[in-house]
């Protein structure tokens, strides 16, 4: 393949003619190769992007920003009642009208693990891999509601073939063939941060990097997931990341709160502890619920308290999600119902002369997409509020941090496993190591006919 003249022409319309003429100078086979790259991106949406020259999608209005509308724990006259929202979380899963998205794009750079983040081992007792634990959350919960709960994991181009090599080599921990589905998020090419001239990581080859999490519904469109989803009669989907080995997959309440509040996006949130607590926060402005990066929230609404004297901007994002299919669906079809983010990024590139230029100084912009900005195109968006001790330890930095480290997750494993052990009347010393496999129990009720003869516990245990 070679370009033809239709697209060098682009190239020079979009200001991209140092590309063209690098292009024509390269030999065949390298052309085509290179060829086939540009042909797959769209030059007019990465010239709109880039001449915004900032984040889209937040508030601009911060001085009009309101608590969401939330259920919220210990609220003594909720919206929607915790029993009427869980029989209809479990009418829902029973009825098999519902199916989850790992997101699993991203690799263990900041833990030191040069392999996909899911393949870390994280079970404190076990050494399970965040990949096992998730999958037999998931088998477990088609099990407990003798269903089918179709998994579709999302990976990026520098996770995908090592993802799926290792989850062959473990046989998908036995998630049956027909219910998962594994599919590559996009990519977008990043530019100059000063002439946004597109930058090459090699002679015949764009820089390209993942186009963000936000990239799930394009790519769950041109996999043919969402289609696929509609014939099947799935109207629900729970969404989560692989990092947070506490997610409680599929879980009946919050898809009932989802389901009865009639939500297209519905968001799980903790409460912040502290102003300067790095998460991103939900609120509403002009009464459309937002995500609000605590980078962007000004120090004064950060700080902000209600007459109760906690935060009035509490809602923490911790990327669990549910959505509506068909709302999915109508998303594809909206021209940027997911705008770009910038990012100013340090990136490798091929100069002029020939030479790899590693910079010093971010020198370019990426661009991507996040999942939460469709809270402002959903209808009746929620927030439900978790408590992070039972659903909520994200494992993101290497040992010796101050946050979310291996030894800050596993401990948050056993504290959380303690905890039902202690339900069911067993005792266990704070400084004890559990684990409770996800095929044996999901929760301390399920747990308690499998202990019922254990009176404590005194040595590392794993329940499997």
């Amino acid at each position: 393949m070679t370009l033809d003249s239709n697209i060098l022409d682009q190239l020079h319309a979009y200001g991209q003619s140092n590309l063209a003429e690098h292009w024509q100078q390269l030999a065949p086979a390298q052309q085509a190769t290179l060829g086939e790259q540009i042909s797959q991106i769209d030059l007019a949406e990465i010239q709109r992007a880039f001449a915004s020259k900032t984040a889209t999608g937040s508030a601009e209005n911060f001085d009009q920003l309101e608590p969401p509308p939330a259920i919220r724990l210990n609220d003594a006259k909720p919206m929607i009642s915790a029993a009427d929202a869980y029989q209809a979380g479990e009418e829902l899963l029973t009825a098999g009208k519902t199916a989850s998205i790992l997101v699993a794009g991203g690799q263990g750079t900041r833990l030191g693990f040069d392999h996909p983040k899911g393949m870390f081992p994280i079970g404190p007792v076990s050494e399970m891999t965040l990949f096992q634990i998730h999958f037999e959350k998931l088998i477990a919960r088609s099990k407990r509601y003798g269903v089918r709960i179709p998994l579709y994991l999302m990976t990026s181009p520098a996770t995908h073939d090592e993802t799926i090599a290792y989850l062959e080599s473990q046989n998908y921990f036995g998630l049956p063939a027909e219910d998962r589905h594994v599919f590559c998020q996009g990519t977008m090419p990043a530019v100059d941060h000063q002439t946004g001239q597109l930058l090459l990581s090699s002679a015949d080859s764009l820089a390209l990097s993942p186009d963000g999490h936000g990239g799930t519904v394009a790519a769950l469109a041109n996999c043919g997931a969402l289609g696929t989803m509609q014939q099947q009669g799935i109207e629900s989907i729970y969404y989560f990341q692989v990092d947070n080995p506490l997610a409680d997959v599929c879980e009946p309440l919050f898809l009932g709160y989802h389901k009865l509040s009639q939500s297209q996006k519905s968001t799980q949130v903790i409460a912040k502890q502290f102003p300067e607590e790095k998460l991103g926060i939900l609120a509403a402005l002009d009464g459309k619920v937002r995500m609000v990066e605590y980078s962007e929230l000004p120090t004064e609404l950060a700080e902000a308290t209600n007459e109760q004297g906690s935060l009035r901007y509490w809602a923490g994002n911790i990327a669990v999600h549910a959505f509506e299919v068909e709302f999915l669906q109508a998303m594809v079809e909206t021209a940027d119902s997911l705008p770009w983010h910038l990012a100013h990024k340090k990136v490798p590139y091929f100069d002029a002369t020939g030479n790899m230029v590693s910079p010093d100084q971010p020198n370019a912009i990426k661009f991507e997409r996040f999942i939460f900005d469709l809270l402002p195109s959903a209808k009746n968006a929620l927030v439900v509020e978790v408590d992070t001790a039972t659903t909520f330890a994200p494992v993101k930095n290497a040992t010796g941090a101050a946050t979310d480290t291996p030894e800050s997750v596993r401990a948050a494993i056993s504290a959380l496993h303690r905890a039902w052990l202690k339900q069911c009347d067993v005792n266990v010393s704070e400084d004890v190591p559990v684990e409770i496999s996800p095929l044996l129990a999901l929760d301390a009720e399920q747990l308690k006919p499998h202990v019922a003869k254990i009176d404590e516990i005194t040595e590392p245990t794993l329940f499997s």
